[in-house]
């Protein structure tokens, strides 16, 4: 069943699953209003990226190391808690900070179910004074998001870097 879920939310775009969710659904009785139908949506499909990360993870600790903890008694618990998610988290870190940052910018297809974001905000200021000017300033504000992003990222990553 998590494959299926994972296959389909991975193998389709996520502009489809939004117009999906909010078109299609009411079609047999579930509405959503515009912003939840835009949550589900984001959730469901990062959500999916984010199992194959951890999935990925996890199947990358070495086997000796669920071995070795099990050898020094540890129950499977401890073992998870003190050894394996340590290592799991900083096997996550990079893919998680590339994910995070594309949600950000994705945010922006929001506009086909009829909500606002700062892009179209910034399209209709365009169209309005015939400048670009609005989607420069956006531009900078994504700049600066995913510059926030990074740094936040990369100082959990060197909290993690011991024995690299």
């Amino acid at each position: 069943m998590s494959k299926t879920y994972i296959l389909v939310f991975r193998g389709t775009p996520l502009l489809l699953q939004l117009i999906f969710i909010f078109f299609g659904l009411p079609l047999v009785g579930v509405v959503f209003n515009r912003f939840n139908a835009a949550i589900l949506a984001f959730v469901l499909n990062y959500a999916a990226y984010f199992a194959e990360i951890y999935r990925g993870a996890i199947l990358g600790i070495d086997k000796g190391q669920y071995e070795a903890s099990l050898v020094l008694g540890m129950d499977k618990k401890i073992m998870y808690k003190r050894i394996i998610l340590p290592q799991v988290i900083k096997k996550i870190l990079s893919p998680m900070s590339n994910e995070i940052i594309t949600l950000i910018k994705d945010t922006s297809i929001v506009y086909t179910i009829g909500l606002n974001d700062i892009l179209r905000i910034a399209q209709i200021a365009q169209n309005q004074q015939v400048s670009l000017i609005p989607l420069i300033e956006v531009g900078l504000v994504y700049l600066i998001l995913v510059g926030i992003i990074t740094k936040v990222f990369k100082t959990i990553e060197n909290k993690y870097s011991y024995y690299v």
